[in-house]
């Protein structure tokens, strides 16, 4: 089992989904921003969300936000999985509901690999992976040709000139004749 943690920044997971099989959204009760539009992408992609720190001062607000988050899951398309995320509540420093956490994954796993959405998702992210490396190879030998980058220096001091625009540049680096 691999872990991937991501600083919550929004490009991070998304690239993080491509790559793994169960996706756990962390929150903190009362932090201000559980349902606000910055999270909304994040929120479609979690198969779960845990309200961590309810614990405490914290328990009352983790309750209000699980209700909270709870409700929005259910105005977000179904997933393709099959899988409908479970929203809960847990604590790192009591320990309380981190079994819940382990039991949400293995029934997510059960659920995935019974309807065939496991082996689907893993299938896809081969996929996902395949043709990301192709890009990145393409665009590794574009930029280390010495024509290509004669050429692009070339235009980009039309560009920055003003002689040519960004969008006409870009065609004529690919097609001279243009």
């Amino acid at each position: 089992m691999i872990f991937v943690e991501t600083v919550g920044v929004g490009q991070s997971e998304t690239s993080v989904k491509s790559m793994t099989d169960f996706f756990l959204l962390l929150m903190l009760p009362g932090a201000g921003d559980e349902l606000q539009g910055i999270k909304r992408g994040i929120i479609e992609m979690a198969d779960a969300i845990f309200i961590n720190k309810a614990d405490g001062n914290n328990l009352d607000r983790a309750r209000v936000a699980q209700k909270d988050f709870t409700s929005a899951i259910h105005l977000f398309p179904p997933s393709q999985t099959g899988w409908m995320p479970v929203v809960d509540i847990c604590s790192a420093i009591t320990g309380e509901g981190i079994a819940r956490v382990w039991e949400t994954i293995g029934r997510f796993h059960e659920t995935t690999t019974l309807n065939g959405q496991f082996y689907l998702n893993r299938t896809g992210q081969n996929r996902h992976a395949f043709l990301q490396t192709i890009d990145e190879r393409l665009k590794e030998r574009f930029y280390r040709d010495p024509e290509t980058k004669k050429r692009m220096a070339a235009l980009e001091k039309q560009v920055a000139r003003g002689i040519l625009n960004p969008y006409l540049a870009a065609t004529k680096l690919f097609d001279p004749g243009c």
